[in-house]
Protein backbone atom coordinates (compact mmCIF):
# COMPACT_ATOMS: atom_id res chain seq x y z
CA UNK A 1 0.00 0.00 0.00
CA UNK A 2 2.84 2.34 0.42
CA UNK A 3 2.58 3.60 -2.89
CA UNK A 4 -0.60 3.58 -3.99
CA UNK A 5 -2.04 5.17 -0.90
CA UNK A 6 0.25 8.15 -1.07
CA UNK A 7 -0.89 8.31 -4.91
CA UNK A 8 -4.58 8.59 -3.82
CA UNK A 9 -3.96 11.59 -1.15
CA UNK A 10 -1.75 13.35 -3.84
CA UNK A 11 -4.95 12.69 -6.30
CA UNK A 12 -7.83 13.37 -3.52
CA UNK A 13 -6.07 15.30 -0.45
CA UNK A 14 -7.75 14.38 2.62
CA UNK A 15 -7.65 17.89 3.66
CA UNK A 16 -10.49 18.68 1.23
CA UNK A 17 -12.77 16.74 3.04
CA UNK A 18 -15.86 17.80 5.14
CA UNK A 19 -15.05 18.18 8.41
CA UNK A 20 -17.94 15.72 8.93
CA UNK A 21 -16.03 12.95 7.31
CA UNK A 22 -14.64 9.89 7.33
CA UNK A 23 -11.82 9.19 5.18
CA UNK A 24 -8.57 7.42 4.52
CA UNK A 25 -7.35 4.20 5.51
CA UNK A 26 -10.22 2.71 7.36
CA UNK A 27 -9.61 -0.38 7.88
CA UNK A 28 -6.20 -2.47 6.95
CA UNK A 29 -2.00 -2.81 7.24
CA UNK A 30 -0.69 0.25 5.42
CA UNK A 31 2.62 -1.85 5.16
CA UNK A 32 0.86 -4.69 3.30
CA UNK A 33 1.69 -5.41 -0.35
CA UNK A 34 -1.04 -4.92 -2.62
CA UNK A 35 -1.51 -7.20 -5.96
CA UNK A 36 -5.47 -6.90 -6.26
CA UNK A 37 -7.70 -3.54 -5.60
CA UNK A 38 -11.37 -3.44 -6.43
CA UNK A 39 -13.04 -0.01 -6.44
CA UNK A 40 -16.59 0.45 -5.96
CA UNK A 41 -19.21 2.86 -4.98
CA UNK A 42 -20.31 1.93 -1.64
CA UNK A 43 -19.28 -1.49 0.71
CA UNK A 44 -22.45 -4.04 0.56
CA UNK A 45 -22.41 -7.49 1.37
CA UNK A 46 -22.71 -7.86 -2.30
CA UNK A 47 -19.17 -6.26 -2.74
CA UNK A 48 -17.38 -8.31 0.58
CA UNK A 49 -18.34 -11.32 -1.14
CA UNK A 50 -17.23 -10.14 -4.72
CA UNK A 51 -13.88 -9.23 -2.67
CA UNK A 52 -13.39 -12.30 -0.86
CA UNK A 53 -13.93 -14.69 -3.65
CA UNK A 54 -11.77 -13.02 -6.13
CA UNK A 55 -8.68 -12.42 -2.91
CA UNK A 56 -8.96 -8.82 -3.10
CA UNK A 57 -6.05 -7.26 -0.75
CA UNK A 58 -7.89 -3.55 -0.79
CA UNK A 59 -11.52 -2.33 -1.65
CA UNK A 60 -11.52 1.13 -2.47
CA UNK A 61 -14.92 2.68 -1.90
CA UNK A 62 -16.11 6.03 -2.13
CA UNK A 63 -18.44 5.76 0.70
CA UNK A 64 -16.61 5.30 4.17
CA UNK A 65 -17.13 1.97 6.04
CA UNK A 66 -17.27 2.29 8.77
CA UNK A 67 -18.94 5.57 8.12
CA UNK A 68 -19.21 6.22 12.18
CA UNK A 69 -17.02 5.06 14.78
CA UNK A 70 -18.19 1.53 15.85
CA UNK A 71 -18.22 0.31 19.75
CA UNK A 72 -17.65 -3.19 18.75
CA UNK A 73 -17.96 -5.81 16.00
CA UNK A 74 -20.36 -8.68 16.27
CA UNK A 75 -22.13 -10.44 13.96
CA UNK A 76 -25.31 -9.35 14.88
CA UNK A 77 -25.64 -6.63 12.18
CA UNK A 78 -24.86 -6.22 8.37
CA UNK A 79 -22.08 -4.01 9.53
CA UNK A 80 -20.54 -5.35 11.87
CA UNK A 81 -20.60 -9.51 9.83
CA UNK A 82 -19.03 -7.31 7.24
CA UNK A 83 -16.34 -6.07 8.63
CA UNK A 84 -15.56 -8.75 10.67
CA UNK A 85 -15.75 -11.11 7.26
CA UNK A 86 -13.05 -8.40 5.58
CA UNK A 87 -11.07 -8.67 8.80
CA UNK A 88 -11.11 -12.40 8.53
CA UNK A 89 -10.14 -11.99 5.09
CA UNK A 90 -7.21 -9.53 5.32
CA UNK A 91 -9.30 -6.90 3.01
CA UNK A 92 -8.50 -3.61 3.88
CA UNK A 93 -10.47 -0.65 2.95
CA UNK A 94 -9.70 2.87 1.90
CA UNK A 95 -12.14 6.03 1.26
CA UNK A 96 -11.57 9.35 -0.93
CA UNK A 97 -15.45 10.53 0.16
CA UNK A 98 -15.95 14.16 -0.31
CA UNK A 99 -12.29 14.48 -0.90
CA UNK A 100 -13.18 12.82 -4.21
CA UNK A 101 -15.96 15.01 -4.53
CA UNK A 102 -13.90 18.07 -4.08
CA UNK A 103 -10.43 17.27 -5.68
CA UNK A 104 -9.33 19.38 -8.46
CA UNK A 105 -10.16 15.72 -10.87
CA UNK A 106 -12.81 14.81 -8.35
CA UNK A 107 -16.38 13.83 -9.37
CA UNK A 108 -17.82 17.10 -9.49
CA UNK A 109 -15.45 18.47 -12.27
CA UNK A 110 -15.52 15.18 -13.76
CA UNK A 111 -19.83 15.80 -13.74
CA UNK A 112 -18.89 19.73 -15.26
CA UNK A 113 -16.44 18.27 -17.69
CA UNK A 114 -19.26 15.75 -19.09
CA UNK A 115 -21.36 18.02 -19.60
CA UNK A 116 -19.68 20.28 -21.56
CA UNK A 117 -18.94 22.89 -19.21
CA UNK A 118 -16.50 25.71 -19.41
CA UNK A 119 -15.17 28.24 -17.10
CA UNK A 120 -15.14 25.64 -14.11
CA UNK A 121 -14.60 26.45 -10.66
CA UNK A 122 -15.80 25.42 -7.30
CA UNK A 123 -18.93 26.41 -5.94
CA UNK A 124 -18.26 27.41 -2.74
CA UNK A 125 -14.92 27.42 -1.60
CA UNK A 126 -13.50 24.18 -2.37
CA UNK A 127 -17.11 22.04 -2.77
CA UNK A 128 -19.24 21.58 -5.86
CA UNK A 129 -18.62 22.70 -8.69
CA UNK A 130 -20.36 25.96 -11.24
CA UNK A 131 -19.33 26.47 -14.91
CA UNK A 132 -20.58 27.84 -17.65
CA UNK A 133 -21.95 27.51 -21.58
CA UNK A 134 -20.53 30.09 -23.96
CA UNK A 135 -23.78 29.49 -26.02
CA UNK A 136 -27.26 28.92 -23.91
CA UNK A 137 -28.70 25.53 -23.89
CA UNK A 138 -32.18 24.43 -23.44
CA UNK A 139 -32.96 23.30 -20.24
CA UNK A 140 -33.99 20.02 -21.86
CA UNK A 141 -31.41 19.46 -24.16
CA UNK A 142 -29.42 19.57 -20.83
CA UNK A 143 -31.15 17.00 -19.30
CA UNK A 144 -31.06 15.01 -22.23
CA UNK A 145 -27.19 15.84 -22.39
CA UNK A 146 -27.07 14.21 -18.40
CA UNK A 147 -28.89 11.13 -19.24
CA UNK A 148 -26.60 10.13 -22.27
CA UNK A 149 -23.29 11.21 -20.14
CA UNK A 150 -24.99 9.15 -17.24
CA UNK A 151 -26.27 6.32 -18.98
CA UNK A 152 -29.31 6.21 -17.53
CA UNK A 153 -32.95 5.47 -19.04
CA UNK A 154 -34.27 8.38 -17.56
CA UNK A 155 -33.62 11.14 -15.12
CA UNK A 156 -35.85 13.72 -12.82
CA UNK A 157 -35.85 17.10 -12.86
CA UNK A 158 -37.25 20.28 -11.43
CA UNK A 159 -38.08 22.73 -14.03
CA UNK A 160 -38.07 26.18 -12.95
CA UNK A 161 -39.48 27.97 -16.19
CA UNK A 162 -36.13 29.08 -17.22
CA UNK A 163 -36.12 27.67 -21.01
CA UNK A 164 -32.11 28.38 -21.27
CA UNK A 165 -29.51 27.36 -19.15
CA UNK A 166 -26.11 29.23 -18.94
CA UNK A 167 -24.87 28.07 -15.82
CA UNK A 168 -24.80 25.18 -14.45
CA UNK A 169 -24.19 24.41 -10.28
CA UNK A 170 -22.46 20.83 -9.33
CA UNK A 171 -23.00 18.91 -6.27
CA UNK A 172 -22.60 14.91 -6.34
CA UNK A 173 -24.25 12.71 -4.83
CA UNK A 174 -26.98 14.35 -1.38
CA UNK A 175 -25.92 18.30 -2.01
CA UNK A 176 -29.06 19.66 -1.83
CA UNK A 177 -27.43 22.28 0.93
CA UNK A 178 -25.26 23.61 -2.35
CA UNK A 179 -28.79 25.46 -3.06
CA UNK A 180 -28.55 28.32 -1.41
CA UNK A 181 -25.12 28.99 -2.72
CA UNK A 182 -26.17 28.20 -6.15
CA UNK A 183 -28.62 30.66 -5.87
CA UNK A 184 -25.92 33.17 -4.92
CA UNK A 185 -24.32 32.48 -7.53
CA UNK A 186 -26.82 32.98 -10.00
CA UNK A 187 -27.09 29.38 -11.27
CA UNK A 188 -29.61 28.67 -13.62
CA UNK A 189 -29.41 24.94 -12.62
CA UNK A 190 -28.03 23.10 -9.39
CA UNK A 191 -27.78 19.25 -10.75
CA UNK A 192 -27.80 16.89 -7.62
CA UNK A 193 -27.78 13.11 -7.16
CA UNK A 194 -30.77 13.74 -5.37
CA UNK A 195 -32.24 15.73 -2.37
CA UNK A 196 -35.20 16.75 -0.44
CA UNK A 197 -38.84 17.37 -1.34
CA UNK A 198 -38.90 20.58 0.03
CA UNK A 199 -35.29 21.23 -1.50
CA UNK A 200 -37.04 20.81 -4.76
CA UNK A 201 -39.86 23.45 -3.75
CA UNK A 202 -37.56 25.71 -2.41
CA UNK A 203 -35.60 25.40 -5.54
CA UNK A 204 -38.65 26.06 -8.05
CA UNK A 205 -39.22 29.20 -5.72
CA UNK A 206 -35.76 30.32 -5.78
CA UNK A 207 -36.07 30.20 -9.64
CA UNK A 208 -33.61 27.67 -9.96
CA UNK A 209 -34.13 24.48 -11.85
CA UNK A 210 -32.76 20.75 -10.72
CA UNK A 211 -31.45 17.81 -12.19
CA UNK A 212 -30.85 14.58 -10.10
CA UNK A 213 -29.34 11.64 -12.26
CA UNK A 214 -29.83 9.97 -8.32
CA UNK A 215 -26.75 9.28 -5.94
CA UNK A 216 -25.88 6.34 -7.66
CA UNK A 217 -25.60 7.53 -11.13
CA UNK A 218 -23.45 10.37 -9.64
CA UNK A 219 -20.79 9.29 -8.61
CA UNK A 220 -20.42 5.21 -9.87
CA UNK A 221 -19.18 5.89 -13.59
CA UNK A 222 -16.25 8.11 -11.06
CA UNK A 223 -15.12 4.84 -9.80
CA UNK A 224 -15.23 2.98 -12.78
CA UNK A 225 -12.79 5.94 -13.94
CA UNK A 226 -10.49 5.92 -10.81
CA UNK A 227 -10.15 1.56 -11.42
CA UNK A 228 -8.90 2.48 -15.05
CA UNK A 229 -6.42 5.33 -13.38
CA UNK A 230 -4.85 3.17 -11.04
CA UNK A 231 -4.50 0.33 -13.15
CA UNK A 232 -2.41 3.07 -15.56
CA UNK A 233 -0.48 4.34 -12.68
CA UNK A 234 0.20 1.20 -11.11
CA UNK A 235 0.58 -1.85 -13.99
CA UNK A 236 1.62 -4.27 -11.13
CA UNK A 237 -1.47 -3.75 -9.63
CA UNK A 238 -4.35 -5.97 -10.75
CA UNK A 239 -7.50 -3.04 -10.71
CA UNK A 240 -11.04 -2.93 -11.35
CA UNK A 241 -14.65 -1.60 -10.40
CA UNK A 242 -16.68 -3.93 -8.84
CA UNK A 243 -19.60 -5.88 -11.01
CA UNK A 244 -21.65 -6.98 -8.48
CA UNK A 245 -22.38 -3.73 -6.83
CA UNK A 246 -26.33 -2.62 -8.46
CA UNK A 247 -28.04 0.73 -7.62
CA UNK A 248 -30.64 0.09 -4.79
CA UNK A 249 -32.85 2.35 -6.52
CA UNK A 250 -34.43 0.82 -9.19
CA UNK A 251 -37.47 2.20 -11.74
CA UNK A 252 -40.22 0.08 -13.11
CA UNK A 253 -40.35 -0.47 -16.84
CA UNK A 254 -44.02 -1.62 -16.37
CA UNK A 255 -46.16 1.09 -18.38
Amino acid sequence: MESLLPWLESQFPLELAETWDNVGLLLGDFRRPLRNVLTCLTVTPDVVAEAIGDKVDLIVSHHPFPFHAVKRITTDTPGGRMLWELIGAQIAVYSPHTAHDNAETGINQQLAERLGLTRIEPLHETSGRIGFYDTPVSFGDLVEKTRVALHLKSVQFVDSGKAMVSSVAIGCGAAGEFLEQASKESADVLLVGETRFHTCLEAQALGISLILPGHYASERFAMERLAERISEQFPNIRCRVSTRERDPVQISNIK
